[in-house]
C-alpha cells in the first residue's frame, strides 16, 4: 500500500517534469528546433490541428526553420496561424514551403526570457510539492484507518521526502541547463 502509493508519486512527478520540458523547449532560443512550432494550432477545415500532423518540420540551418504541409492547400492555413501566435515570426511561403528564420535575440530579450523559465521551473516545483502533498495525505489517512503502523507512516514520509528532493533537484538541473541555452549568444 505504501509502495503503491509512493510509486503512483513517483510516476505523477516524473509526468510533471515531461510535462515542465515541453513547457521550456517551447521557450525561444537563438537556435532553430522543430518544437517551436509543433504544438501550434492550425484551421484545418474548420478543426484547429496542431502543425505537427499537417506538415513536416526540419531545421535546414541553425536559425531556420523549414515547414513542408502534406497537403499543399494548407499551407496559407499554417502561415495565418504562424502570423496570428505570439512567436513573432514572419514566415517566408514560396509557394511549396513556409521558411521561417529566428532572428538572434537581443541580451534584453534573452534576460526576458530567462524570466519566464525561472517562472515555469517555480510551476514545476509547485506541482511536485502538491503530488507530495496528496501522498502524504493518502499516507496519514491509512494510519488513521490503521491500515499502517506509525513507524511506517514516517519511514514513508522519508522516503516520499526523498523523492521530492530528488525531483526538485532534477528541475534545477533543467532550469540550469535551459537558462544556458537561453544565454547562450
Amino acid at each position: 500500500m505504501i509502495k503503491e502509493t509512493i510509486k503512483e508519486s513517483e510516476n505523477a512527478m516524473q509526468k510533471a517534469i515531461l510535462s515542465l520540458e515541453e513547457d521550456l523547449s517551447v521557450i525561444r532560443t537563438g537556435r532553430a528546433s522543430p518544437g517551436l512550432v509543433e504544438k501550434l494550432g492550425v484551421d484545418y477545415y474548420g478543426a484547429v490541428t496542431p502543425l505537427i500532423q499537417l506538415a513536416m518540420i526540419s531545421v535546414p540551418e541553425p536559425r531556420q526553420l523549414l515547414i513542408r504541409p502534406f497537403d499543399p492547400k494548407s499551407l496559407h492555413n499554417i502561415e495565418h496561424a504562424i502570423l496570428a501566435s505570439d512567436l513573432n515570426l514572419t514566415p517566408n511561403n514560396d509557394g511549396k514551403v513556409i521558411r521561417l528564420n529566428l532572428p538572434i535575440p537581443t541580451e534584453e530579450r534573452r534576460r526576458e526570457l530567462v524570466k519566464v523559465v525561472h517562472v515555469r521551473l517555480e510551476e514545476g516545483r509547485v506541482q511536485v510539492r502538491n503530488i507530495r502533498r496528496d501522498a502524504l495525505k493518502d499516507l496519514r489517512e491509512f494510519e488513521n484507518e490503521k491500515l499502517i503502523a506509525k513507524d511506517d507512516l514516517k519511514r514513508a514520509e522519508e522516503d516520499l521526502q526523498n523523492l521530492t528532493d530528488l525531483m526538485i533537484e532534477e528541475i534545477d538541473g533543467i532550469g540550469e541547463r535551459k537558462q544556458k541555452e537561453v544565454m547562450e549568444v
